[in-house]
């Protein structure tokens, strides 16, 4: 492979992970860098010992600023960005696919797609899911992270052309369910703002991405409660969760019923707040808002 990769990954506390996600990355890039928030577990000395780079940098209050100011600041060499999350890593078949595809690539490719698959308490699910398709790869300055609270992608700054790579990368946490279900209480929080804030497909985000913007767009209109229902049954289902035995039905459970009914829960909470704030105003009173 002739053209040259750069990696940014981004941590805080990421002992179980990180020495994977390089060690499985780093032959094919010529830089890493780890760009870390403060980790207390010894992330950055394991980081350093596999060959990356380590940046310490302030949690900026969301993800897509993290990244965005690595994209910005960080002395990235390469032709190519790639970027992980700690607990990620690529198959032996996806890493085949950028050593020889990448060159091949005509000027006018900016972005590569490629999808992902989930481990789940110890099982590789194959089901329960829509194949999603990431921009994950793209030619160094041509890309930035667009800032969302929720669900943000990788989007094109200039024209250019978005392949994809038949591949997939592993999305592999070993934390625990506890830990799962904390950070899903944080994720909740989050999309009720995503939810109320619901914005269009901006320029340059890739096909996939946009058609799912869209589909959780029509999502957003349909009854409180009786979607996360819904979308658990799609899941399990339509998409054959269902064959991906215990661990399937957890992760649909878990993720499609409960986290999103638990979002539901707290949209219907606001509603009845403010419900309650209008109701104690004084007969006659001006609301600031008009």
């Amino acid at each position: 492979m002739n053209s040259t990769l750069s990696v940014i990954i981004l941590t805080a506390n990421e002992r179980l992970h990180i020495r994977r996600c390089i060690e499985k990355i780093k032959p094919l890039a010529r830089e890493v860098f780890v760009v870390d928030c403060h980790s207390t577990d010894g992330t950055q000395a394991i980081a350093q010992a596999c060959g990356a780079r380590v940046v310490e940098h302030d949690w900026p209050g969301n993800q897509a600023d993290q990244l965005n100011w690595a994209i910005d600041h960080l002395p990235i060499t390469g032709d190519w960005v790639l970027r992980l999350d700690a607990d990620e890593y690529l198959t032996d078949a996806l890493k085949t696919e950028i050593e020889t595809k990448l060159d091949a690539l005509p000027a006018e490719v900016a972005g590569v797609t490629m999808s992902f698959r989930v481990v789940f308490m110890g099982k590789q699910l194959r089901f329960g899911m829509p194949r999603v398709e990431l921009l994950r790869l793209w030619r160094r300055g041509l890309a930035t992270c667009e800032r969302r609270k929720m669900d943000e992608h990788m989007v094109l700054t200039a024209e250019g052309r978005i392949v994809r790579f038949n591949g997939y990368f592993v999305d592999d946490n070993r934390n625990d369910l506890v830990w799962w279900t904390q950070k899903h209480l944080g994720y909740a929080r989050r999309e009720v703002e995503a939810l109320q804030q619901m914005d269009s497909a901006p320029p340059g985000l890739s096909a996939q991405a946009a058609r799912k913007r869209r589909a959780k767009g029509v999502y957003a209109k349909l009854p409180l409660f009786w979607r996360s229902a819904a979308y658990f049954l799609f899941r399990y289902v339509v998409l054959l969760g269902f064959l991906d035995g215990r661990a399937g039905f957890l992760r649909a459970f878990l993720q499609a019923w409960w986290y999103r009914t638990l979002v539901d829960a707290l949209l219907y909470e606001a509603a009845l707040e403010t419900t309650q704030e209008s109701a104690a105003e004084p007969e006659g009173a001006q609301h600031p808002l008009e």
